[in-house]
């Protein structure tokens, strides 16, 4: 195929200016900074605005004795007799601290779970879980509500940041699967109807532990 003269001073610029690097004009846009304001303070507050606008249910708790207050309290309202945990740190302070509804007989027949996660995300108010936590990929959306507790120093501002904070954490063995976890599950394939609780639970609790 013959190229016209015109097409082939087209392609001879081209090729010239590949040959030749140029210093890119805004390197800043380029992906390497984030489009987000990074905030260092009141991620906590955050988070709840965050994590609640999406339906989710947030309790800060001063200290480990506050949770434990909150717990039972929430069991109590929510009439739950059978609250499955298979996180070690977890069941030692909830045996501990006698949660009347621990029952480790059935995850199946669970009012609710209790587990921990890796991290939270306070711009989305995404939950990070992993594979790697002692909870598995199951119990997180098996029953109808799951109960996660995290601390303060699990909070991070982005995605991004939780990320690298993971990859800090395994290294290159990073868990076969990490999942982010943004309020109830909830979808609306279905004439675009929202229907809560369709794929994994209908109620999702964090409690933060201030340390």
């Amino acid at each position: 195929m013959k190229i016209s003269p015109a097409k082939e001073n087209i392609l001879k610029r081209v090729r010239n200016a590949l040959s030749q690097s140029v210093q890119l004009p805004f390197p800043n846009s380029e992906g390497n900074s984030s489009v987000f304001k990074t905030e260092n303070e009141g991620l906590e507050l955050k988070f709840a605005e965050e994590f609640t606008r999406l339906q989710g249910k947030f309790v800060f708790c001063t200290s480990k004795a506050e949770l434990m207050d909150n717990l039972r309290l929430l069991c109590e309202n929510k009439d739950w007799h059978n609250i499955y945990c298979q996180t070690p740190a977890l069941l030692k302070m909830l045996h501990r601290e006698e949660l009347p509804a621990l029952n480790q007989g059935n995850m199946h027949e669970a009012d609710a779970a209790i587990t921990d996660c890796e991290y939270l995300v306070a711009r989305t108010g995404t939950v990070v879980l992993s594979a790697a936590q002692p909870s598995g990929r199951a119990l997180p959306v098996y029953t109808p509500v799951h109960i996660m507790i995290a601390y303060t120093h699990q909070l991070v501002f982005d995605l991004k940041d939780a990320f690298n904070k993971l990859k800090d954490k395994y290294g290159q063995h990073l868990p076969s699967a990490i999942s982010f976890a943004t309020g109830p599950s909830r979808t609306a394939d279905i004439e675009k109807t929202l229907v809560v609780g369709i794929h994994g639970p209908k109620e999702v609790y964090v409690f933060l532990v201030d340390e």
